[in-house]
């Protein structure tokens, strides 16, 4: 059966730049806004844009991932028509088959990209916030007649040496490719998402493969070697909310703006649903002498103690005579009583005992995964 669009998912990143928090889950799987994965968003937007078949590359700690995503039936890709497939490292007769880089992941999974039998291939990462219809990318592509599409967002002057940038004509052809330039030409920053045809990418890849050229990543070899060639390289303008949250600072920063009505990410959009596998929990449980300010707080949350612009996933204790202020605090952390929390990123599960101070006024903190901090306390 011909597919039109596979979407093909890389995360299988480590994400070290998230210390902590990506010590035993990958960087995709880390939790986001209280309900959701970071990878939540990409899975959503295939679901939305009428995607119906997704592969999901992973490599690093894949366990709670490949749990999360499960059959894909929380985005509706569990259908006769649809799925989303786990694509892990194997091993064969020529040896184990570990990515070495974003386009060597998708050559690995050539057999089934070509059993599936797609026109265009989607690349996706999993570790970024923003909701895009892929469908209108995929028609400017069809339009444009390109053998790429990149899409681009545009970002501020000074910060654009820190992007891959993508130079244009005035019809939005690609002319010119810079990793991080000192001296940018452009603000039109590359968000990692490109639109494949298919039959041309695999010929590309399959030769380099067999006359030893290095063909591994996407950014550094693919994109140059596609312009290099005189291919049809076109640009994909997107306006709209997009974070790239593989540090800490982007991390807090992109909860911090979630709280916020006025956010360009309208999670409350019942036309473009951003979905997730949630957990079943209780109602909250708020007491009189608990205060409760600009926040976000998810089911099954009991909160005796203050709480203000902050969010509290599934699940969180906050006791009595404590503060917890511009925090992102993960599902089943257990906060003790007279502690005070400030700009910090609270892992799953965490333990934070009677009388701490995590104060992240001069840089954010961070407590990892079933992390203990202070006194550990009984449980009531």
């Amino acid at each position: 059966m011909k597919t039109e669009m596979l979407a093909m998912i890389l995360a299988g990143g480590q994400g070290t730049r998230l210390g902590k928090l990506t010590q035993n889950i990958a960087k995709p799987a880390v939790q986001f806004g209280g309900r959701y994965r970071i990878i939540d968003f990409a899975l959503s937007n295939c679901a939305n844009s009428g995607i119906r078949n997704v592969g999901v590359v992973t490599q690093y700690q894949p366990l709670a991932l490949n749990n999360h995503i499960g059959n894909g039936s929380s985005w509706g890709l569990d259908g006769i028509d649809s799925g989303v497939t786990i694509l892990q490292p194997y091993s064969a007769t020529e040896g184990n088959k570990w990515f070495e880089g974003t386009s060597h992941a998708i050559y690995q999974n050539i057999d089934y990209i070509d059993a599936v039998n797609p026109d265009y291939v989607l690349i996706l990462s999993g570790d970024h916030i923003y909701q895009m219809d892929y469908e209108d990318m995929l028609q400017k592509h069809i339009e444009n007649q390109a053998s790429l599409s990149v899409a681009v967002i545009p970002v501020p002057m000074e910060e654009a040496s820190r992007f891959g940038i993508m130079n244009t004509d005035e019809n939005d052809r690609i002319i010119e490719f810079e990793e991080k330039p000192e001296k940018p030409k452009s603000n039109l920053a590359s968000m990692g998402i490109y639109i494949f045809n298919w039959r041309r990418l695999r010929e590309l890849l399959v030769n380099a493969d067999a006359k030893g050229v290095d063909m591994s990543d996407f950014g550094n070899n693919v994109i140059p070697a596609y312009l290099d060639s005189g291919e049809n390289v076109y640009s994909y303008k997107f306006q709209g909310y997009w974070k790239d949250v593989g540090t800490i600072d982007s991390l807090w920063e992109a909860n911090m703006e979630f709280i916020e009505l006025d956010n360009e990410l309208d999670i409350r959009d019942r036309n473009w649903r951003t979905f997730s596998r949630n957990l079943i929990s209780p109602p909250n449980f708020i007491t009189e002498e608990a205060s409760v300010t600009n926040s976000l707080v998810v089911d099954g949350c009991f909160v005796a103690g203050d709480v203000k612009h902050s969010i509290l996933s599934t699940n969180v204790q906050v006791k009595e005579d404590t503060t917890v202020e511009d925090s992102f605090v993960m599902t089943g952390a257990k906060i003790g009583k007279n502690v005070f929390i400030k700009r910090a990123i609270i892992g799953e599960n965490a333990v934070i005992g009677d009388n701490a101070v995590i104060d992240g006024t001069d840089e954010i903190q961070v407590v990892g995964y079933s992390e203990v901090i202070g006194e550990k306390r009984d449980e009531e």
